[in-house]
């Protein structure tokens, strides 16, 4: 059954058919009032008559985003496989998503533009909510390599409006990837969505890795590609498996998953996770990479101890969560098929209300990252009385 409250409604299809995931998720999310129809769905379906038969349903007028998956997190937890999506109406949300289209011309007036016209529609449609009441994310093509120059744009325009976001996935088959926008399943697309509500809620980042002590430098790299040619002027992918002490081991998904790096920006450490290793001996990163920056191998710490402290946070600032729209990386979930943990952490995430999908990169702030769960929390009206800030602490 659907969770339904606040203007908030949440679906889940497992059919193989465009025609019936369509129609299953149109009678859990419509509702009166409708602001905004957000969908993560598996890659590996007819998507254009998905995207019709939507349209057909829900009506041209409806808002409907969202993005292909690497795994989605719906009502029945971790799922690889599924349509999941939410539904937010009024009078509790207005929405307004503007796309960001050729990504990889990407400028930053044009994030000064979007920001604009997105603030600009939410005051049309409802003058009383402040920009103190808004929070905005990203959906962006995960193969465009462009995500670092359009959320710094973007955050430097919000302000002091929250942003997170995710990158679209392909289940791991990084061919294409695809965000969902005005009736078509687009490539080389981004979009930001703002959305201003009258219910309380916190921004968040998490991830379960900390600095070690083992450092090494970048020495050649070509940033535009993401390709790192050499580390302390050695290959590559031979300088990183001695860093980790895996000399000589074959460097799989599961070996990234698990040994990522750290880079310390600001004062706070950001994860950067690799991608592949190439036949020269190269490290292709999911995020941007540039000679001389300073790398160092991260240690994990317990993944399901630090969701359960997320959550607590959480639910001691806003109460027990009515939705959390959450971006994990897809080397998360990859870590707890491997450590067993998937049972467990889809319990933690239904119990949460979490709505989302396995990301090929994640955005906070101003920044493009990896390994990290990211989101909104939206509590109810109970809580308002609060005193109140819309981040949770980093």
């Amino acid at each position: 059954m659907p969770h339904a409250t606040e203007g908030i409604r949440t679906a889940l299809s497992l059919s193989d058919d465009a025609e019936q995931i369509a129609a299953d998720l149109y009678a859990s999310l419509f509702q009166e009032d409708l602001r905004v129809v957000i969908l993560f769905s598996r890659a590996d379906i007819d998507l254009p008559r998905l995207a019709d038969a939507l349209t057909r349903l829900f009506g041209p007028s409806v808002p409907i985003i969202g993005c292909t998956t690497a795994g989605e997190i719906t009502t029945a937890g971790y799922l690889s496989g599924a349509v999941t999506g939410v539904s937010l109406g009024g009078p509790n949300f207005v929405v307004s998503a503007v796309p960001i289209g050729e990504l990889k011309s990407f400028t930053v007036n044009r994030g000064q533009d979007v920001v604009r016209r997105a603030v600009q529609d939410i005051a049309r449609q409802d003058p009383a909510l402040s920009r103190q009441r808004m929070f905005a994310f990203t959906l962006i093509d995960g193969l465009c390599g462009c995500e670092e120059a359009v959320v710094s744009s973007l955050h430097a325009a919000l302000g002091e409006i929250p942003l997170f976001g995710g990158s679209a996935g392909d289940n791991l088959r990084f061919q294409q990837t695809h965000v969902l926008y005005e009736g078509t399943f687009h490539h080389d697309l981004g979009l930001m969505v703002l959305i201003a509500t009258r219910l309380p809620f916190r921004v968040f980042k998490t991830e379960h890795f900390i600095a070690g002590e083992q450092k090494m430098v970048v020495t050649d790299a070509d940033p535009i590609s993401r390709v790192v040619r050499e580390i302390n002027a050695e290959p590559a992918a031979q300088e990183y498996a001695r860093a980790i002490g895996m000399d000589g081991i074959p460097l799989t998904p599961m070996v990234f998953a698990t040994h990522p790096v750290v880079v310390r920006v600001g004062g706070q450490n950001f994860v950067r996770s690799i991608q592949k290793v190439n036949s020269d001996e190269s490290l292709t990163f999911f995020c941007a990479i540039d000679e001389g920056i300073v790398l160092t191998v991260a240690k994990g710490v317990d993944l399901a101890e630090n969701l359960e402290q997320l959550f607590t946070r959480l639910r001691r600032d806003i109460g027990a969560p009515r939705l959390i729209l959450g971006f994990d990386c897809i080397f998360r979930s990859l870590e707890m098929n491997e450590n067993g943990l998937k049972p467990l952490i889809s319990k933690m995430m239904q119990d949460n209300h979490v709505i989302g999908f396995a990301t090929y990169g994640e955005q906070y702030h101003a920044m493009h990252v990896n390994q990290t769960f990211t989101g909104v929390a939206i509590g109810d009206a109970s809580h308002l009385a609060r005193p109140t800030c819309a981040e949770e602490p980093a």
